[in-house]
């Protein structure tokens, strides 16, 4: 295969992906906690057989797939007045226990299970500092202060129930995506110095569906102009073929 057709090719496959992480993103406009994700691409320069007319190993440069960035940047915080969603002010992510150990999130659209502990929207218990919170219906209107802390009030008497654990990361890219907004890591998780949490609200995507609507033109149009110089490359390999088979033997 010539070696144009080859270069057209990368290209095409690095829209692609370009394209899958852009509708991931406009996907998950309204997701709580979500951050955005670009696609990240290198240059893999290789020596190849000259093509005709050419002599000597000749240097390509192809598109190489090198993963994606997340944008960390904090997304709006949202009122929703449920008593049991808490937005993430700042760094850090909440820690919650699945079949598969310990994972992390932003998203707290918490709620409670048929048995008083405080799940995600995947029914995953929420850790606090001693492990699962559990809250019965006994303990009254519940208050989540911005430490984290789970009290109430019952008879005039405030009791302090849990509190939330909040955790952060020297490298917070280095996370890993293990679906339904949750992320797992090797590193060891660490107390932000800071930790302010808001009841009753929501951290909303940081997803701006006006500007990766843009960058999807972007793609489709740089797509385009690829795949119409594949197509010509094509066109001239056909046609030189054409001509050689009406030469007269």
């Amino acid at each position: 295969m010539d070696n144009s057709l080859l270069v057209s090719l990368s290209h095409q496959l690095a829209a692609y992906r370009a394209m899958d992480v852009i509708a991931n993103n406009i996907a998950n406009a309204s997701t709580p906690g979500f951050k955005r994700e670009a696609a990240k691409f290198e240059e893999f320069i290789t020596m190849m057989r000259p093509a005709e007319g050419q002599t000597g190993p000749q240097s390509v440069s192809f598109v190489k797939d090198a993963g994606v960035m997340r944008d960390t940047g904090q997304g709006n915080i949202e009122q929703t007045g449920a008593p049991y969603d808490v937005a993430i002010a700042g760094p850090g992510f909440f820690a919650v226990q699945t079949p598969v150990g310990t994972r992390y999130t932003r998203d707290g659209h918490f709620s409670l299970d048929a048995n008083g502990n405080l799940v995600t929207s995947q029914g995953y218990q929420v850790q606090g500092d001693g492990g699962a919170i559990a809250i019965t219906p006994n303990d009254g209107d519940i208050s989540i202060a911005p430490d984290g802390t789970i009290s109430s009030v019952v008879h005039g008497v405030g009791n302090q129930l849990a509190k939330l654990k909040v955790v952060d990361f020297a490298n917070t890219a280095a996370l890993v995506k293990q679906g339904a907004n949750l992320y797992s890591t090797g590193q060891t998780p660490t107390t932000p110095a800071n930790i302010n949490l808001r009841q009753g609200a929501l951290e909303a995507s940081n997803v701006q569906p006006v500007i990766e609507i843009s960058h999807m033109i972007e793609v489709m149009r740089a797509y385009e102009a690829t795949a119409s110089l594949s197509k010509s490359q094509e066109d001239m390999m056909r046609q030189a073929i054409e001509k050689l088979g009406q030469m007269p033997s």
